[in-house]
């Protein structure tokens, strides 16, 4: 038996035979070009670069369609290596003063890239070289017109063993046959890591010797948890971690079908889901999940030529209230642009889209789409269990303009004679700093209050976690954000509405004890995360959560305050906290 140590990157463990994954090394010629050639090679790369961002946008389609949008995010950073024009501008250099062929002047322009980035003293950014290290292989197989190799298909029940797959190749992975993989190189923060944590396929990473040790059809215990790898395990050892595996499972059902979720002295909160598709549904139940606390519309809008009806959204919407009764659903109304566009050529992509037209500000613009959309969902709501949710909204009067226009359609409605819930919640997503700052006035003017996290953050902290430069600075932890975010709770419930949050921070463990101390409502996130976060929840008094964000709030750094939450929760949760986040 050899054991090997590495990164534990995706929870879990798993027994199985090695499968050894080696792709083809690509063999980038050096030519010498003419002067009349230097055109030639240039339309060579631009049309390289067209053909794989086409090649990414379908893979981003069709990683929304399996794993979401907030996967198939990840692979923004390989469009923008696409449209970095430092680099393009440096291969033309190169093909124009070296007289080179395009192959050899992309492949050098690259590597001079991911050089200086792994000479960093920075993991994330060491971790980002292999992102452009991914989309610069797919550029060159275009460039020497070659296949790119990919596991997507793979038919045997195997564990993967790889120097290092890209995030495109884990992305790709059949769940249903990869029961874990083992790399060479890689991190718990890296975009591979990422997707194999969202696969819920166990992973280690790192292990530097991981190819040059094991060999394919070798038996491996994989344990994502805790970094190691054992290579044909004595029968004790498999023995140990059946033993482990069956018990984390036994702990993880009972706390999934747990009823309450509530604290040791009594303070209930709501556990909810975050979904984008209808086939997300089943797992709710499985994982103890009371209602779903953000229901994303993109989906139904985006891929297609022509816009949705009335009739086609109402029958998607009450699907999925219908299914969830008697727990509630918040539909929020479509967050299109920043990161996702409609297919129709009205609807410009904008150079800065995050900060540009999308959200409520699309909505309001194009009213007609947001009416059909708000009769759709207030004919859903007749079914009593429907929220209605504005996303992106910046002040007051977006908030004001969007209640009249749903005062329309409630109108158009009654003269349709059409039923719905006259009394349906509407809500507000705070996730700009501008909300945050105005909460009190805008809690005056709706039912509740859902806090998005991912775009509060980046928003707060001037940082686009898309641009690698900066995506670093990205810092949940960061004392200004964790202000916001008590001052947005705070007067929420002085005006007597209720806080949910549906970015990713509610379905983080770590900040579970802040963000309990801090009053939220309800914690909504991706199914899988429900468990652990309902077990630190049952094994806290709210009073010792009340603590913890006084003695928090006192920190400067993020990285004081991660450490300090680690160490709490390490102490509360004791003996199970290793048993928790196995699974």
């Amino acid at each position: 038996m050899l054991k090997i140590k590495g990164i534990g990157a995706s929870a879990g463990i798993v027994k199985g035979k090695a499968f050894y994954f080696s792709k083809e090394e690509l063999l980038i010629p050096r030519k010498k070009i003419s002067y009349e050639d230097i055109s030639r090679e240039i339309y060579r790369l631009e049309e390289a670069l067209i053909q794989t961002r086409k090649e990414i946008i379908n893979l981003q389609k069709k990683i929304s369609e399996s794993l979401g949008y907030e996967e198939a995010k990840i692979f923004e950073s390989h469009m923008l290596v696409l449209e970095d024009r430092m680099l393009i501008e440096e291969v033309i250099k190169q093909i124009k003063s070296h007289r080179v062929n395009v192959e050899f002047a992309f492949y050098q322009s690259i590597k001079k890239y991911t050089q200086v980035l792994k000479g960093l003293d920075d993991e994330y950014l060491k971790e980002r070289a292999l992102d452009i290290e991914d989309v610069a292989k797919r550029v060159l197989r275009k460039l020497l017109r070659k296949d790119f190799l990919s596991l997507e298909g793979f038919k045997e029940k195997a564990i993967i063993v790889a120097h290092d797959l890209s995030p495109s190749d884990t992305a790709l992975l059949p769940k249903s046959n990869i029961l874990g993989f083992v790399t060479d190189v890689g991190g718990r923060t890296s975009h591979t890591a990422i997707i194999a944590r969202s696969l819920e396929i166990p992973a280690v990473v790192g292990t530097e010797v991981a190819t040059e040790k094991i060999k394919g059809g070798e038996t491996l215990i994989v344990d994502g948890s805790e970094g190691i790898v054992y290579v044909n395990p004595t029968a004790k050892r498999i023995e140990e971690y059946e033993k482990k595996l069956s018990a984390s499972k036994r702990v993880f059902l009972h706390i999934s079908k747990t009823a309450s979720s509530q604290t040791k002295d009594g303070k209930k909160v709501i556990l909810s889901a975050n979904i984008e598709l209808p086939e997300e549904l089943d797992s709710l139940s499985f994982y103890g999940a009371e209602g779903i606390g953000l229901y994303r519309t993109e989906y139904i809008f985006l891929g297609r030529k022509e816009l949705p009806s009335e009739d086609e959204q109402y029958k998607a919407y009450v699907n999925v209230a219908r299914r969830v009764k008697p727990h509630s659903v918040i539909i929020r109304t479509i967050d299109i642009g920043g990161d996702k566009f409609l297919s129709k050529p009205e609807v410009p992509h904008e150079f800065t889209p995050f900060l540009g037209w999308r959200a409520i500000r699309f909505c309001l613009a194009n009213p007609h789409i947001f009416k059909t959309q708000l009769k759709a969902i207030l004919r859903a709501s007749r079914e009593g269990n429907v929220k209605v949710m504005f996303p992106m909204i910046s002040g007051v009067e977006e908030l004001k303009e969007a209640k009249k226009i749903l005062r329309e359609c409630k109108e158009e409605l009654r003269r349709e004679r059409k039923r719905f819930d006259e009394k349906i919640p509407v809500g507000v997503m705070i996730e700009v700093p501008s909300a945050a700052l105005t909460a009190e006035i805008l809690a005056k003017e709706c039912d509740f209050f859902s806090i998005g996290t991912n775009d509060l953050i980046q928003y707060a902290l001037a940082v686009d976690r898309a641009d690698e430069k900066v995506a670093y600075l990205y810092e949940p932890a960061h004392p200004a954000v964790l202000k916001l975010i008590r001052s947005v709770i705070r007067a929420a419930h002085t005006q007597g509405i209720k806080v949910g949050m549906c970015g990713e921070m509610a379905g983080d463990p770590l900040f579970t004890l802040l963000l309990l101390g801090m009053g939220l409502d309800e914690f909504s996130m991706p199914p899988p995360s429900i468990p652990k976060v309902k077990e630190v929840i049952r094994e806290v008094t709210f009073q010792e959560a009340e603590k913890i964000v006084s003695l928090v709030l006192n920190f400067s750094t993020p990285r004081e305050i991660e450490k300090f939450l680690q160490e709490k929760l390490k102490e509360i949760l004791k003996d199970n906290y290793n048993k928790i986040f196995i699974s």
